[in-house]
């Protein structure tokens, strides 16, 4: 997860080596010295680069921001306005990938976000970073005729978040389901959202 290769930015190197150990040893395991040593860099330069733990917190949560991006809101994402059918189909495919090819990133970011609960400082910060993922849905939602493009987002975000964790954290870890198995149950969600009747 954290291989240096060519061309590489020290940023990224340091970000990267600080998500893998995340991984492999959780918060604890995150140290300056840690970093440096894993990553094969000079004794200090992590310190040189980010001086602070908060510092070394908020670069791998901005680091793991922009991988999960590439993940999670790629492009092939449909236009606005398309169908539910494509709608669900995109879905299906970044979240199927993200349990499949990049499970560790999943890990990583819940040892953030348990950090991020007991540090205001950077919970401000892991919230800021999170937008990226919900501005791009609401925009899906509004386009297909949502009522309730806030709540619908919310809905589709906590579904898919809470079958995330049940396969890499929780009871499910060792049964991923099928990338088809996760269109179905997006189409299920979509179509109870978009088609239904709305509640009195």
């Amino acid at each position: 997860m954290a291989a240096r290769t060519p061309g590489t930015p020290r940023a990224h190197l340091i970000a990267d080596t600080a998500l893998a150990l995340l991984v492999e040893r959780g918060m604890r395991g995150l140290t300056h010295r840690a970093v440096d040593e894993r990553a094969g860099l000079p004794q200090g330069s992590t310190s040189n680069h980010a001086r602070t733990r908060q510092a070394l917190l908020e670069a791998a949560v901005a680091r793991q921001a922009e991988r999960e991006a590439k993940v999670l809101v790629p492009p092939e994402l449909p236009v606005p306005g398309g169908g539910i059918e494509d709608l669900a189909a995109a879905l299906a495919l970044a979240l199927h990938r993200h349990l499949t090819d990049h499970r560790e990133l999943l890990v990583s970011r819940y040892e953030l976000a348990l950090e991020a609960t007991r540090r205001p400082e950077l919970r401000a910060y892991y919230d800021a970073a999170a937008r990226q993922f919900r501005e791009p849905l609401l925009v899906l939602m509004n386009a297909a005729g949502s009522r309730a493009p806030e709540r619908h987002a919310l809905s589709l975000i906590s579904w898919s978040e809470g079958l995330m964790f049940s396969c890499v954290a929780g009871s499910y870890h060792d049964e991923v389901p099928a990338e088809a198995e996760i269109r179905r149950g997006f189409t299920e969600l979509l179509r109870g959202m978009l088609t239904a009747e709305p509640l009195g």
